[in-house]
């Protein structure tokens, strides 16, 4: 039975290391990504993104999004790319978490000491120990479309490497 416990724990580490594969939009034009399951339970999402970044000593970057928000879709397919994978792998646990019309979700973003939503993307980052890096800048990355692919990397960048 030990042995079970142990094997079935490894598992569900190994699965709760990423976010969920997002689904290519149906109706949006080709290439944007749905990464917002409104299906999820995103408070469960986050404590075992936040639990695999403890034990692994990462970061944890939610990105508080919708789908239908542009700027959400386009850091969603940007985080995707092959720049970002061993960025991502290397010192964060990425999930996604499905903020609705911004009336969905908003206890996570409290949890981190944020009061709302003020726009999408919210991108939080938290230590190992869930203690919030960059509040004053989580709620800026609603223009996120506009950002080129070096300022986001840089940006993730800069906070990997703070201890």
């Amino acid at each position: 039975m030990r042995t079970f416990l142990i094997v079935l724990s490894a598992m569900l580490s190994a699965c709760a290391t990423q976010a969920p594969e997002p689904a290519v939009c149906s109706n949006l034009p080709s290439g944007d990504y749905c990464a917002f399951d409104a299906t999820r339970d995103a408070g469960e999402d986050v404590r075992i993104a936040q639990e695999v970044a403890a034990r692994e000593d990462l970061k944890t970057l939610i990105v508080m999004g919708a789908n239908w928000c542009h700027d959400s879709r386009a850091l969603a397919g940007t985080l995707r790319g092959d720049r970002f994978t061993p960025l991502l792998a290397e010192h964060y646990r990425l999930v996604y978490v499905d903020v609705g019309r911004k009336n969905r979700n908003l206890d996570i973003a409290r949890r981190f000491g944020l009061d709302d939503i003020l726009g999408t993307p919210t991108v939080i980052i938290a230590d190992s120990d869930g203690t919030v890096l960059n509040r004053d800048t989580a709620p800026t990355w609603r223009n996120a479309a506009s950002r080129t692919e070096d300022e986001i990397y840089d940006e993730l960048e800069r906070f990997a490497e703070m201890e």
